[in-house]
C-alpha cells in the first residue's frame, strides 16, 4: 500500500494532503500518437504528425495527401488519389487510364472484373446482400439496387422466373423444379410458348417441345430417355 508520508514523489502538509504523481515525458511522435488516439484521428506514417483532414491510404497506411504527387502529371495529391500497381495517381489521371473501380471497396480492379448492376466489382466483393457470400459466377437476383443469391431472394421476395430473372408477379408455371413466368415458359429450341398441358422434355435444364425433340439425334434421345427413367426410379 502506498504511504504518502514516506513516498519521495508525494508531499504532505499539516493541513491538506496534496498528492503529486510523476509526469510522463513522451517524444513528439509518441505524444502525437496518443493525442490522435484520443481524437480519433490518423497519424501520418511519413511525418508522424496528426492528419486533421481525410488521410490518403497508401499500402494500408495513412499519410497526409500533400506528401505525394501524381505519378503521371506531378500534381499534389488529395485524399481521392488512387493506387495502381504500387504507384499513386490523381483521380483525373487515373480515370483517363480506364482502370475500373470496384463498386464495393472503391479501389482499382487490376485482375478479373465482374460487370453487374451497372457497376464493376472485384470478384470477391460482388456478394449476396443477405449472406454476403461471393457469387463467383453463379446467378444473382437484383432488387432495389442490391444483389441476392437465389435462396435468399426467394426467402425474402418470392418466386423468380428462371428465364427472365425477374420476380413473377402473376401466375407461376412450376416445371422442371423451377418457376417460370407464363410468357417465359417456352421451348428452348424454337421458342414456341408452352403450357403444362403440352408434351415437352427436359434438356439442359430447359423445356424442349415434342417437335424439336423428335429432330434430336437418335443417340441423344436414347441418353435423355435413359436419364429420365433413372430420375423416375429415384
Amino acid at each position: 500500500m502506498l504511504d504518502v508520508r514516506t513516498h519521495p514523489a508525494l508531499s504532505l502538509s499539516s493541513e491538506t494532503c496534496w498528492v503529486y504523481l510523476p509526469i510522463l515525458h513522451l517524444c513528439r511522435p509518441c505524444h502525437n500518437r496518443e493525442k490522435a488516439r484520443g481524437l480519433g484521428k490518423y497519424i501520418c506514417q511519413k511525418c508522424h504528425a496528426i492528419i486533421e483532414d481525410s488521410p490518403l491510404i497508401f499500402k494500408n497506411d495513412p499519410y497526409h495527401p500533400d506528401h505525394f504527387n501524381c505519378n503521371n502529371c506531378g500534381s499534389e495529391l488529395t485524399a481521392d488519389a488512387r493506387e495502381l500497381k504500387g504507384e499513386l495517381y490523381c483521380l483525373p489521371c487515373h480515370d483517363k487510364m480506364g482502370v475500373p473501380i470496384c463498386g464495393a471497396c472503391r479501389r482499382p480492379i487490376e485482375g478479373r472484373v465482374v460487370n453487374a448492376m451497372g457497376k464493376q466489382w472485384h470478384v470477391e466483393h460482388f456478394v449476396c446482400a443477405k449472406c454476403e457470400k461471393p457469387f463467383l459466377g453463379h446467378r444473382h437476383y437484383e432488387r432495389k439496387g442490391l444483389a441476392y443469391c437465389e435462396t435468399h431472394y426467394n426467402q425474402l421476395f418470392g418466386d423468380v422466373c428462371y428465364h427472365c430473372n425477374r420476380v413473377i408477379e402473376g401466375d407461376v408455371v412450376s416445371a422442371l423444379n423451377k418457376a417460370w413466368c407464363v410468357n417465359c415458359f417456352s421451348c428452348a429450341t424454337c421458342n414456341t410458348k408452352l403450357t403444362l398441358k403440352n408434351k415437352f422434355v427436359e434438356f439442359d435444364m430447359k423445356p424442349v417441345c415434342k417437335k424439336c425433340y423428335e429432330k434430336f439425334p437418335l443417340e441423344l434421345k436414347k441418353r435423355l430417355k435413359k436419364l429420365a427413367e433413372t430420375v423416375g426410379r429415384k
